[in-house]
C-alpha cells in the first residue's frame, strides 16, 4: 500500500510509525527509544527518560499514551502492566 506521507519528516506529535511490547527492567535499555508509552493496565510508572532522568508517574491510567521519550521502564516502581512503547 503507498503512504502518501513518505516524504514527510516525522515529528514527535507525528502517529506512531511502530511499536514494541515493554518488559520492564532496571538494568537493560528498551530496544530502541520510545516516542511514546501506551499503558494497557493502570499503576505506577518509573521511566528513565533519554536525558538519563529517572521519573515515576503514580497513578498512570489504562488506555492513556504518555508522549515520553524514555531509555528505560525500571520494573522496580512500575506496577503499570500491558505497556507498549510506540516509536
Amino acid at each position: 500500500m503507498p503512504d502518501p506521507f513518505a516524504s514527510h519528516q516525522p515529528g514527535l506529535s507525528s502517529p506512531a510509525e511502530g511499536g514494541f511490547a515493554v518488559t520492564p527492567s532496571d538494568t537493560l535499555d528498551l530496544a530502541r527509544t520510545t516516542r511514546a508509552i501506551y499503558v494497557g493496565t493502570a499503576g505506577a510508572l518509573r521511566v528513565t527518560l533519554l536525558s538519563g532522568e529517572v521519573v515515576a508517574l503514580a497513578g498512570a491510567q489504562a488506555g492513556t499514551v504518555y508522549p515520553l521519550r524514555a531509555a528505560r521502564v525500571m520494573a522496580t516502581g512500575t506496577t503499570a502492566g500491558g505497556i507498549v512503547g510506540l516509536t
